[in-house]
């Protein structure tokens, strides 16, 4: 017997196969969803199944394993080859300066399958299905970097006096979010390509 969780699934299956998406394009833009009764229904809500459990549960999905480096300190091509000897000496540090602020980024690079978080950190090794995971016209990556950018408010007293949001507090979470995010993107893009299967 079908269940109502059972329609609901398969809907969620449909709604995310490239096949459907791309053939009722222009019809997704102007009205609701119309959905055709795939052969083996159990199989799609399954899937969808599959599917909405991983995307409600993002918050504890398992950390992809992106290597956090810093692009800073790593050494130049002449300290690698040993011909810097002696570090240049320098004044110690004050104990109750005031650090500089790091210039925050929060910026993709697919190319070199990177994240930059701020000028001494950055993600590597993002894989390609993370960045074909769309939500909308940008990856579920570009959106959670958009999400924690620090934005100014025009609005001079509410700029003064509530924009408390800085992206150092929260850098920790966003890197561990970064690689939920894109353990998610993965495994939605593989659950998509069985989808794609099924519809052949």
């Amino acid at each position: 017997m079908i269940s109502k969780e059972d329609i609901f699934h398969y809907t969620y299956a449909v709604l995310h196969n490239p096949a459907y998406r791309k053939k009722y394009e222009l019809d997704l833009k102007r009205e609701f969803p119309r959905l055709p009764l795939y052969d083996d229904f159990f199989a799609w809500s399954a899937l969808g199944k599959q599917l909405m459990d991983l995307h409600i549960n993002y918050e504890t999905a398992a950390l992809f394993d992106l290597k956090l480096v810093n692009p800073v300190a790593a050494p130049s091509p002449k300290e690698r080859a040993g011909v810097r000897l002696f570090p240049t000496l320098e004044e110690p540090e004050p104990m109750f300066t005031k650090r500089p602020k790091l210039k925050v980024k929060l910026k993709a690079d697919k190319e070199s399958s990177t994240i930059e978080l701020d000028e001494q950190t950055a993600l590597t090794g993002v894989p390609t299905q993370a960045w074909n995971y769309k939500l909308g016209n940008r990856s579920a990556l570009e959106w959670v970097l958009d999400q924690y950018k620090e934005k100014k408010p025009s609005d001079p007293t509410i700029a003064e006096k509530f924009n408390t949001y800085r992206f150092a507090d929260y850098k920790e979470q966003v890197i561990n979010l970064l690689k939920r995010v894109c353990t998610v993107s993965v495994e939605t893009m593989r659950i998509v390509e069985e989808l794609e299967k099924l519809e052949e």
